[in-house]
């Protein structure tokens, strides 16, 4: 091997555990960047959506008000009310920000680099820019992504007060019922791309176009519960409060207060990066087969300038996708309005979880029939198909809505 290094590496000390470990630390302080930014944008958007101006004081155009906020934060008294369980109401916060920080280790945000470019030619390797390189890097973060809301019921049990606890079972009812699409809608890209790592799948969209054009319906039921497991709204029923004071987090002050939300917006960071890299190709620029994409592994022609130039543009690429679904999260924020409870519960028990196994039944009869190719048709099919069977579902008769004189919408029947 070429000496390169002033020193003899340690054999442990592997090229694939050297970039792993700078990744999780950039990563890391991008997603913390980008859940403090984030609460500015969405102030942003929301002035915009109801033509305000939003923050503009401190700093430049408002763009160190983040920082005034966590200051702000950390200054403020840290209250605990009478009865509550000390442990367990201390630890929640923590249980909410770390399983929204794991995820970020599955999530391949570059392609892979050939350490032979850099003179290591004993080393036939590929590295991959992630944390993890995981077999099951989807499996993963859907089991970590899912360990979110312990934090949020245990939080909102030990707060010793009946709106939290009331916010604490929502979450926990929310994110049984909401679980089941996304893990069906995911079975179908697993079904369709036959593998279960991440980087595998984006290798799959850059052949053979997004999985967003090939199974549309799946895409926008896992985009729906991916805004119910984070708690986003329409679905923040865990926080409503209008009903529930400040839902689970009612008790909470001081920075265990800011944890929640900077776990709910890693949430939201993490959750569009994994739709990136699930629908939209990942690092692909190409959403159909046909044309020139980006490479996935730098070839040893292009030298070291190419192999650091590529997994830069790659995700630069990814990132721009992430601010977009970000952005869109926010915008529905602002425009659509929060569901009842029950609403929410029967749009996933009798809308969502019916359409994710028709979009899965005729995902795997195309995949046993071997015809991946048109797998555009299969996913115009499993529209029709939930448009045809919504008719013959039971209609349900309760709160509707009351016939009032000279209204276009709801007029008074004759």
């Amino acid at each position: 091997m070429t000496q390169i290094l002033p020193f003899t590496p340690p054999d442990w000390l592997t090229p694939q555990l050297f970039v792993s470990a700078h990744v999780i630390l950039i990563v890391l302080h991008v997603a913390l960047g980008a859940a403090a930014y984030g609460i500015w944008l969405e102030r942003k958007v929301s002035a915009w959506v109801q033509d305000r101006v939003g923050p503009n004081r401190v700093g430049p155009a408002g763009l160190l008000q983040p920082l005034a906020d966590g200051l702000k934060l950390i200054s403020k008294e840290e209250f605990r009310p009478r009865g509550v369980d000390i442990v367990l109401f201390s630890i929640a916060p923590f249980l909410s920000v770390i399983p929204a920080m794991v995820g970020i280790a599955a999530i391949p945000w570059s392609g892979g680099i050939d350490v032979s470019v850099f003179g290591l030619q004993d080393l036939d390797e590929v590295v991959r820019l992630q944390g993890a390189d995981l077999n099951l890097g989807i499996v993963f973060l859907l089991a970590s992504a899912s360990l979110g809301v312990y934090g949020v019921t245990l939080g909102g049990w030990a707060s010793n007060s009946k709106y939290s606890f009331l916010g604490g079972l929502r979450a926990g009812a929310q994110m049984i019922s909401y679980e089941i699409p996304m893990g069906l809608c995911l079975l179908c890209v697993v079904l369709a791309a036959g593998t279960l790592r991440m980087d595998e799948v984006i290798r799959q969209q850059t052949d053979h176009g997004w999985f967003l054009l090939h199974m549309p319906l799946p895409a926008i039921i896992f985009y729906i519960c991916m805004l119910a497991e984070a708690n986003r709204a329409p679905f923040d029923l865990a926080e409503a409060e209008s009903e529930l004071v400040g839902g689970w987090h009612t008790e909470y002050s001081s920075m265990k207060w800011a944890s929640f939300f900077l776990a709910e917006y890693i949430h939201v960071f993490v959750g569009s990066a994994f739709f990136a890299v699930i629908f939209m190709g990942g690092w692909s620029i190409n959403p159909l087969p046909l044309g020139p994409d980006l490479p996935d592994v730098n070839p040893a022609n292009w030298g070291i300038a190419g192999a650091i130039v590529l997994p830069l543009v790659q995700f630069g690429v990814l990132m721009s996708k992430v601010l977009l679904m970000i952005v869109f999260t926010i915008v529905i924020r602002w425009t659509l309005p929060r569901f009842r409870f029950d609403q929410l519960m029967r749009l996933a028990w009798e809308g969502l979880i019916p359409a994710s196994l028709v979009c899965l039944l005729v995902t795997s009869s195309i995949v046993y029939f071997g015809m991946q190719e048109y797998m555009f048709i299969g996913g115009a099919i499993s529209i029709i198909l939930v448009l045809v069977g919504r008719q013959f579902l039971p209609k349900d008769e309760t709160n509707q809505r009351i016939g009032m004189i000279g209204s276009r919408f709801s007029p008074v029947s004759a």
